[in-house]
Parts: C-alpha cells; sequence; structure tokens
C-alpha cells in the first residue's frame, strides 16, 4: 500500500557565523520577550533566537498529515510558506529534526526537467543519462527509448550535442524522458511544462496520463487552477504551519482570504 503519514515535522535551517551574528544583533531586540517573531507580510518562514543565541529558520513546524492510494494533493501558500520545503522532505533531501516523515513506495521528484543532461552529450545519450538519474532501470530505458524519441519530435537534432539545442528543445527532450515513468508517489514544485505551443496539447495529455498513472502525487503550485483541475485534496502552508488542508474548495477559499488581506 502506497502512503505518506507525516507526524509533527520540524524542519529548521541554522543560520551561522558573522552574518549571524550581524542578523542576532538585527533580531534580537524585537525578540525579546517571546521565542519567536512572525512577519506580519505573508513571505516567508517563522525567524527564533533559541536559548543559546542561535538563530533558526523554522521553514516546517509541526506537520502532520496523511496521504493514500489516490490521492492528488495541491499546496499552496504564500513565498517562504514551505511548499518547496515540505516537497524535498517527501524527495529525501531534508531530514525532519523533530517527528517523522513515513513513506511506503518509490518517490520520484520531478523539479527540473534537464537534472543530469550534459551539454555535450547527443540527445540519445542524454535519453540514458537523465534517465538513470530518475533512477529508471537499463531494461525500462530500452523499452521506452522508442517512445521518448517520438514524443519529442527532435529527429537529427538528436545525434547532435545539447548545447546546440534552444531551451524549447531541450525542455521537449527532459520532458519525454521525465513523463515515460510510472511513478508510484510523483512530486512536482509547480506543473512542469515544456516546448512551444504546438508541442503544448500534447505535452498536458502526457502529462495528465502520467498523474493518473502515479498512486500518490503532490504538486506545490501559486495555481488555484491547477489545484481545482488535477488534485482531490488541498493544503495550506502559512508561514511553515499546517493552516488547513482538506477539500480544495475550501482550502483555496482560505488562500484567497488570506491573499486579499495581505495585499
Amino acid at each position: 500500500m502506497v502512503s505518506i503519514v507525516a507526524e509533527g515535522v520540524d524542519i529548521e535551517f541554522p543560520i551561522y557565523g558573522q552574518r549571524s551574528r550581524s542578523l542576532r544583533n538585527l533580531l534580537l531586540p524585537k525578540l525579546r520577550g517571546r521565542a519567536t517573531r512572525t512577519n506580519l507580510r505573508e513571505v516567508g518562514g517563522a525567524i527564533a533566537a533559541e536559548v543559546s543565541g542561535k538563530i533558526v529558520v523554522k521553514a516546517l513546524q509541526g506537520l502532520s498529515f496523511s496521504l493514500g492510494d489516490g490521492d492528488r494533493l495541491g499546496v499552496v501558500g504564500h513565498n517562504g510558506a514551505g511548499k518547496t520545503t515540505l516537497l524535498r522532505v517527501l524527495a529525501g533531501i531534508y531530514e525532519p529534526v523533530r517527528g517523522s516523515m513515513a513513506i511506503a513506495g518509490s518517490v520520484t521528484p520531478l523539479f527540473s526537467l534537464v537534472d543530469g543532461m550534459d551539454p555535450d552529450a547527443t540527445g540519445y545519450e542524454n535519453i540514458w543519462l537523465r534517465s538513470r538519474v530518475l533512477g529508471f532501470s537499463r531494461e525500462f530505458i530500452t523499452a521506452h527509448a522508442p517512445e521518448i524519441v517520438d514524443f519529442c519530435e527532435l529527429g537529427d537534432f538528436l545525434d547532435m550535442p545539447l548545447r546546440t539545442y534552444s531551451s524549447g528543445m531541450a525542455l521537449r527532450l527532459g520532458f519525454a524522458i521525465a513523463t515515460a515513468l510510472d511513478p508510484q508517489i510523483l512530486i512536482m514544485d509547480e506543473m512542469i511544462g515544456a516546448g512551444d505551443a504546438s508541442f503544448l496539447a500534447r505535452a498536458e495529455a502526457r502529462l495528465g496520463r502520467m498523474i493518473t498513472r502515479a498512486n500518490i502525487m503532490v504538486v506545490a503550485t501559486h495555481s488555484t487552477a491547477i489545484v481545482r483541475r488535477w488534485c482531490n485534496k488541498a493544503m495550506l502552508l502559512r508561514h511553515g504551519r499546517l493552516e488547513l488542508i482538506g477539500d480544495p474548495d475550501e482550502v483555496l477559499r482560505r488562500y484567497e482570504e488570506l491573499s486579499q488581506s495581505a495585499a
């Protein structure tokens, strides 16, 4: 059974060195008498001064939620609310300083379409390189390489070095590779797209099929339209804390209220 269970997850980033001392001097008068100060504006996580005097940014605080097979979660919130941090915890990049993140199933993070590509390698060679970065087996790559080649429609350019591609051509290739997989847990920072207008309709249909094949999908986005279209659950983060999780319409109403009040 594929699942994600987060219990009291805290993520903190300590600030060291001379810059830490300067920041401490700036913040301590404001922090005196209370452990944590949250910015009045809807931006950033909480900043705290510990007893030792060390300054930390509390990117996530006490985050608890669970997802099961079939869940499509859209994560929304202001800049610095903790959306990307949460995705990186799910991808295993960050470890909680407190709490736990239990994940059953393989995680496929799609934060960039060109990570792992070599500008001096050909398109064909980059199909193998990028596929290995994504964790595809040799058997999977061999079976799906012809379909990737057909979908990206780059023709003879696949024999050319990646550095000769336009940015749109490189994104086409990266998109074709990334969306060939059958993910169990799909993690995306914004919805991935690629190429020119003539390619977008095919790309959107392919992305939709990949999302449908995934057991669980988590996407961080500022787009309420994306959440309403693709997700059956939504999460609102605010200064690193869970403000609300549940029905997308309810969560997005609260998100829009907070956005308007902060404007």
